[in-house]
């Protein structure tokens, strides 16, 4: 069943308290808060879709060492003040922000 949201229906037409409600997708549309009784209309939000490309897909993908390296990536990750240390790929092992500077 599909997750809907709600939101009450103010005067001034300014936004109003939200809520979510599990309907079928057969059933009609509320048209009241059902414990308050206020006017309420139906919200359109992005769906929530998982899959490959999915925000919690690429966190896994890019949090993956090997699979970076396997691609061709090079991942440095911060170790300090201006020191990085190299975690996935091809290239020097730390970078220090002095040394790039050529302090």
């Amino acid at each position: 069943m599909p997750l809907y949201v709600y939101e009450v229906v103010t005067a001034d037409d300014s936004p109003g308290e939200q809520f979510e409600v599990f309907q079928s997708m057969a059933e009609e549309p509320l048209t009241k808060h059902p414990q308050t009784g206020q006017p309420v209309r139906r919200v359109l939000c992005a769906p929530a879709i998982g899959g490959q490309w999915s925000d919690s897909a690429m966190k896994r993908s890019v949090s993956d060492d090997k699979k970076l390296d396997k691609m061709g990536f090079t991942k440095y990750v911060k170790a300090g003040d201006g020191r990085y240390e190299k975690r996935a790929g091809k290239g020097p092992d730390v970078i220090n922000r002095d040394q790039a500077l050529g302090d």
